[in-house]
């Protein structure tokens, strides 16, 4: 992983660091070509008590964005999360194939909003702003046949609701409705350019 360097013209000065060990993220924040590192953020992602998907998820980016800026407060720090919302209940990663395949037959036939949020903090310029960039899904009405296929090909047991879509997953739905194209893999792009640029980081 390339890393930025005190000289950098993009960066002077500052590291841009993601604080997320995703691997979608870390994939799609590379179309950037910014130099940048991984810092995994040590966040308790349980939901609070009463805490909607949309709440959770804007919660989760900043807290993981704070966590990861208190360790290197001169950084530029990139916190991400992404919460499934089915009519206000939240669903996040599976981990596991029963929990995929219970997942899918809920969502099946239904629309969900994939929650996706975004954040950036520098402790050093006391900069800290968030954004959401939501994503509403219509899932086809899959048999259990469909999902049992998918699963065995795909195993997203590390993506929220089991639907990976930039992959086979793509084949469950009817419509995805959105306004920043990458947000439903795991990063809104044009949300992180828009943070990045008023945090001071120079795109182009």
């Amino acid at each position: 992983m390339p890393s930025t360097t005190a000289d950098n013209p993009v960066l002077p000065n500052r590291r841009l660091i993601l604080g997320s060990t995703s691997r979608y993220r870390r994939e799609l924040l590379l179309r950037l070509r910014l130099p940048f590192d991984v810092v995994a953020p040590d966040v308790d992602e349980t939901p609070l008590a009463g805490e909607t998907p949309v709440d959770l998820a804007a919660r989760l980016a900043l807290a993981k964005a704070n966590a990861v800026a208190r360790l290197h407060p001169d950084a530029v720090v990139i916190g991400s999360d992404q919460v499934a919302d089915l009519h206000g209940e939240p669903l996040g990663k599976p981990g596991d194939h029963g929990r995929a395949v219970a997942q899918l037959r809920r969502m099946r036939g239904q629309t969900v909003v994939f929650q996706t949020a975004v954040a950036v903090v520098c402790i050093a310029t006391g900069f800290a702003q968030s954004a959401l960039a939501p994503v509403r899904v219509v899932f086809r009405n899959l048999s259990d046949t469909d999902i049992e296929a998918y699963l065995q090909a795909e195993q997203p047991y590390d993506c929220a609701g089991s639907a990976k879509s930039e992959g086979l997953g793509i084949a469950l739905l009817d419509t995805i409705d959105n306004d920043d194209p990458t947000a439903l893999i795991g990063l809104p792009l044009i949300r992180t350019c828009q943070l990045l640029r008023a945090a001071g980081v120079r795109l182009l």
